[in-house]
Parts: C-alpha cells; structure tokens; sequence
C-alpha cells in the first residue's frame, strides 16, 4: 500500500470530518455494546441459570435483548454513516478528475484509450467507494472490537489468554503472504478490465467500419481473448482467497477451541472457573478471531480498491501546462502572431518541425499547404497549446503564448475543424457553447452571417431543433455552418481554418467560401487547406515539406517560382499531362 495513495485517500475524509466523526462514533458505540453483552450473558449464567429467575433475571434477560437489538441499530447507523461519506468522496474524485481531463494536452489523449480513461473514471472510482463505505468501516470497527475483546479477555483470565494469543502472528503472517500473492493478480485483474473498456468503446465508435469490411467475427474473437485473461486472473485471485481467507482462518479458530476446552477440562474444579466463564470465553474467542477474518476477507477489495485509487490519483494528479511566466490577466489585443525558430517532436525523437519562423499582422490571412505528414497540423496544434514546445518562441502581440492563462488564449482564438464537433441538445446551444452572455439575436445574428440562417430556420424546430450524438442528422456541410456560425458568435481576434472545406462537396463549397471570406475579414487568419483554390488570396502562403518551410509568397509569386506549389496548383488543376 502506496503512503502517497493512502495520505490522498484520508485527506478526503477530512472534508466530510464529522460524517466521519458520526460514524466513528456509531462503530465505538457498537463496540462497546459486543463487548458488553457476553459479559451480561455470564452473569445471567452464573447467578438465575440455576436457580429461581425472579422479576431482576427476567430484566436482566430483556436488558440482554435489548442489547443485541441496540448493537443493529448502531452497526446499521455506523454503515449507513460511511457509505454517506464514501459516496461524497467520489463524487469528488470523479468530477476533480474530470476537471483534471479537461486541461491536459492532446498528447495524453493519444496515448490513452477514452476506454481506459472511462474505466478510471467509472469502474475505478466505484471501487474506491466500496473501500470507504465497506473495508474501511470493517477495518476500524475490527480493530476496535478486537482490542476491546483482547483487553476483556486478559482481565476475565489472563492465564487462558496467553494460550491463544500464539495464534494471532499466524494469522497475521497468513494476512502477510495473501497480501504478497495477491498483489500482482488484483492489477492485472484490474489492468485487463480496462482493455475490455478499451475494446468496447473501440467497437462501437467504429462500428459502420467493422460491418462494412466484415470483421465483426475478428472483434468478437478479439474481445472473447480479453475476456478470457480478465476470467483467468480473476480465477487465479479466488483461488488465493478460498486458501488464505476464512477457510485457514476457520482452521486457526477451531484450533483455538480445542486449547480453550482442553484447558477447562483440566481446571474445571477451580473455583473460578464457572459456566458463564466457559461461555463468555468462548464468545470473546469468537470476537477475537471475526474481525480478523473479516480484515482478510475484505483484503481482496482494499487491494483493489487501493490499485484502482493509484489509478485515478494519477490521471488526477496530471499536470500538462506550467507556465514559466505567467502573466496575470494578460489578454490578446491585436493578434499579430509570430513563431520563431520553432522546432517539435511527437515522441521526443523525430523532429515534425523543423526551425519554423514565419509572421502574420493583425488582420492578414496565411495559409499552410503541402503534402500529408508535412507538418501543416502540428503548428495548429502548437499555436493552440494541444502540445508543448520547448524549442524556439511563438508570440502573439510580442508575448509568449506561455504566459497566457489558457483561457485567454482560447477565447482569443476561434478554430473550425475539417470534421466540426457538434454536442448533444440543441442548434442554439451549439452556436452558443454555453455562453451566458450570448442571447438569441446573437445566435441568429451569428447564424445568419455565415449564411446558415436559411436552412436553421427551416428545421421543424428552428435553433431548438434537437442535435443528437455528433450531428449526426445533419449533412456535413450544415455540420460545417453550424462550427462557424458557434466561432463567429465568440467574436475571436484569431481564426484558424485547418481544412474547413475538406469535407464538403463542390456546391456546398461555395456557400462555405462565401462564409469563410466574412468570417476572416478583420481577423487574423491562419489557414490548411489541401483544396489550393480556397487560399488563392491568402496574403502569403507558405509550403511545408517533411516540416521546413521551403517556399513562401502569395499565389501569383508562388506560381512564378515554378516549384512545389505550381505542380501542386497544376495537379489540382489538371493541367500536368
């Protein structure tokens, strides 16, 4: 068990301090009662078993009842308490992780499954509840009883205690080894009901795919070979449990038995060796050995509860962005943008950009072209903050991006995708993006400057017209209209274009181009575009090759220098024979 791990979980107990405090108390409570009642029962035993049981033995007998129902109450109220507190406890887990996901950087998303990320936050985080609310309240409560009912037994016949008390690092060595044996077996365990996630969530976001080229018998197989190790770890797990949990540990008990009646059988005549002695002994024996089991028994889940915390603490704990000087309240006022001697690297050894310096005034348009794997993404990805650099200086108005806060970065800058995103609800909560501050004229206003006015009001229900997963309902183009109408309505001083018009067909073209050629009027623009005909009157358009700018101009100069691009424009054109 990780202190780290450990020193994070307990630091959550302490927002909900006195639940916890309720529900220490209801666990001492209980304690006290278990601990009281066989000790009732012995003097019951020894002073109205064998004689007349007048009217103070029968309200000693109810007293007796009366505790056992108490001793419910209280260990129903000392449950409910922890699970209050263990379901608080990740329902903040789970939203800080969330949060968490929401500022990291492209790179981890391209390392890590979603499915792996949804079964840390979901699958993960409910394990950590059922520590909480299960183990960790039988932990305390076992560790209460078992020192009150050690503490009893001494003080009933410290003699017959010392006997027993051999068999208590055997049981605690046995707790040791299920410990070693079982570690490695509850993160697999753990590991492989990620990739089942992994799997899952895989298949069903690729589904069309795998129908139309058949491979749904190749998934199946592949997820029945998954399965099929979660099955065999999770067996080898139970295998290690029915040996070292209550079967070793019944084992040990009745062991105990056999030298408590052994010893009353040979000291029966003494005269302080009564029957409610026998009796309460032999309930306090059963104390002693219960919580302990019931510790081993519950080990499996603390093991995996614990793995499954190590695992969301370290998506949690994930820092991407730390600005070096950062700058507070540092906006965007003009959008003059500069990158120099800019170099990168996805993986730390292949450069995908190689001393990139180029300048854009507030106001112009440039544009990106060149060949797939050129590098024209990557300084999208860089300029947004998706990744991080560490080799040359991008500015914006002569300040490193690196000294924006995240937020003023992105507010200042609008970007339309080849294949815009659309969220679930509705038209006007697409174009709005949640925005407060944005009414409905600004949503039409928006709507009706990029040209999608038209076809948004002849929806059944105009801008309320439900959206479902990822517009699916919608046509690619209306999709498109929908992203520019939702980034001119949060009045961006920065507009990055990466392949907006890819995707949509000729027709549509047009009224995208129309849209495209307000939208950049008084904005600063930097555009990718495979299709050249969509940045011919780009101020300056630069072409990448294997990540080096290797020419530069707008369309007329480009074409004069007789290089790359005019090949590229007479490809496009069909001119080359």
């Amino acid at each position: 068990m990780k202190k780290s791990v450990l020193k994070q979980l307990i630091s959550y107990l302490f927002r909900y301090k006195w639940w916890t405090l309720l529900a220490l108390f209801f666990i001492l409570l209980t304690t006290v009662i278990r601990t009281a009642i066989p000790l009732v029962a012995r003097y019951y035993i020894d002073h109205f078993v064998s004689q007349q049981v007048g009217q103070s033995g029968l309200l000693l007998l109810v007293g007796y009842y009366f505790l056992f129902l108490l001793r419910v109450v209280c260990t129903y109220l000392g449950s409910y308490t922890f699970s209050r507190v263990a379901y608080s406890i990740v329902r903040d887990m789970r939203q800080e992780t969330f949060a968490t996901i929401q500022s990291l950087g492209m790179a981890y998303f391209d390392k890590t499954p979603a499915g792996s990320i949804v079964s840390r936050i979901t699958n993960d985080s409910q394990a950590v509840a059922d520590m909480f609310g299960t183990v960790f309240s039988s932990f305390i409560a076992s560790f209460f009883i078992f020192v009150a009912t050690l503490v009893t037994m001494l003080q009933l016949n410290w003699q017959l205690t010392l006997f027993i008390l051999p068999f208590l690092p055997i049981i605690w060595g046995s707790i040791w080894l299920y410990r070693k044996l079982s570690n490695h077996l509850v993160m697999m365990t753990r590991s492989k009901l990620s990739d089942i996630n992994v799997k899952l969530s895989e298949s069903i976001e690729g589904m069309r795919i795998i129908q139309a080229f058949r491979q749904e018998e190749r998934l199946v197989g592949e997820f029945e070979a998954i399965n099929q190790e979660h099955l065999s770890y999770a067996n080898r797990s139970v295998n290690i449990n029915s040996l070292f949990l209550r079967p070793a540990m019944s084992v040990l008990k009745v062991l105990a038995y056999a030298v408590m009646l052994t010893f009353f059988g040979l000291n029966w005549q003494m005269a302080s060796f009564t029957a409610g002695l026998m009796y309460a002994f032999i309930q306090y024996s059963n104390q002693l050995f219960d919580p302990l089991i019931e510790v081993t028994q519950n080990f499996a889940t603390l093991q995996t509860s614990m793995v499954s915390a190590e695992r969301v603490f370290a998506m949690m704990d994930r820092k991407d962005y730390e600005p070096r000087q950062a700058i507070s309240n540092q906006e965007v006022t003009l959008g003059n943008i500069e990158f120099k001697n800019v170099s990168f690297s996805y993986d730390g050894e292949t450069d995908v950009l190689k001393d990139i310096s180029f300048s854009v005034n507030s106001g112009e348009t440039i544009a990106f072209v060149g060949h797939t794997g050129s590098g024209k993404s990557s300084i999208i990805n860089l300029f947004m903050r998706f990744y991080e650099f560490d080799r040359g200086h991008i500015l914006i108005d002569g300040v490193d991006i690196r000294n924006y806060s995240q937020s003023a970065l992105r507010q200042a800058i609008g970007l339309v995708l080849q294949d815009p995103f659309l969220f679930h609800g509705t038209v006007d909560s697409n174009i709005k993006m949640y925005q407060e501050n944005l009414t409905r004229e600004d949503v039409v206003a928006a709507a009706t400057f990029v040209d999608a006015d038209g076809f948004i009001s002849r929806l059944p229900n105009g801008y309320d017209q439900t959206v479902t997963e990822r517009g699916s309902t919608f046509s690619s183009g209306q999709r498109q209209l929908i992203a520019f109408a939702r980034t001119v309505a949060a009045k961006p001083k920065i507009l990055i274009l990466d392949e907006a018009t890819a995707n949509i067909d000729s027709e549509t073209e047009e009224v995208i181009q129309r849209s495209l050629k307000k939208m950049r009027q008084g904005r600063t623009t930097i555009a990718i575009a495979h299709r050249l005909s969509t940045i011919q009157d780009a101020d300056c358009i630069y072409v990448l090759e294997k990540g080096r700018i290797i020419e530069s101009g707008n369309h007329d100069q480009l074409l004069s220098q007789k290089g790359t691009y005019q090949k590229m424009y007479q490809l496009q054109s069909g001119m080359l024979n």
